[in-house]
């Protein structure tokens, strides 16, 4: 069995937002790093995934030099880099195309947003009959706005709407959605076997 490690959207376009104050784990590059170093170190290939989002003058418009994996992530060869447009890392990329070449049955997912393109992709990768494990802490996410909140509020203006979930509710509505669904949730130190003093 071969086990793929993808990691989605760990990009300096996040670090751009004024929410990404707020993020729910400052040690992601951190997490992301054991999940590869482990993977590589198995003989297992990584994916790497960025979102564009072409022409939209966003942090996510690639012309915006902001489309790149955060500081200290660095592929090796020869693990792809694709970028994806979609909320997930199948629909726009030839990811299945490379999982299937390398005869991958099951994926670890790890990156970000945890309720957002981790998740999405998770639940698709899950129909398409992989095992899934899900990466709690290599994932991050921020507070999410109620979806009748201004699109122009402000981070302070997020945090004090009640509306607001907070990053604990996400990520915990997440892994119960996954859980016994669309993935196992697992912990870096439970997919890696090492024990690892959380930042």
């Amino acid at each position: 069995m071969t086990t793929a490690l993808i990691v989605i959207d760990v990009q300096e376009s996040f670090r751009q937002r004024e929410s990404w104050a707020a993020n729910s784990n400052p040690a992601i590059v951190d997490r992301v790093s054991d999940l590869v170093a482990w993977s590589r170190a198995e003989g297992n290939p990584v994916y790497w995934v960025l979102h564009a989002e072409p022409g939209t003058g966003t942090v996510f418009d690639p012309a915006s030099g902001f489309v790149r994996l955060m500081d200290g992530l660095v592929p090796a060869e020869p693990e792809p880099v694709l970028t994806k447009t979609a909320h997930n890392a199948f629909t726009t990329t030839n990811l299945q195309r490379l999982l299937t070449e390398r005869g991958v049955s099951e994926l670890v997912i790890a990156g970000i947003r945890t309720e957002q393109c981790c998740e999405t992709t998770a639940r698709i990768g899950s129909d398409l009959g992989y095992r899934v494990t899900f990466v709690t802490d290599a994932t991050a996410t921020t507070p999410l706005p109620h979806w009748d909140a201004p699109q122009a509020a402000s981070l302070a203006e997020v945090l004090a709407d009640p509306r607001t979930l907070s990053v604990q509710d996400v990520t915990v509505r997440t892994e119960y959605v996954l859980a016994g669904r669309f993935a196992r949730i697992a912990s870096t130190a439970e997919v890696t076997g090492a024990a690892h003093a959380l930042a």
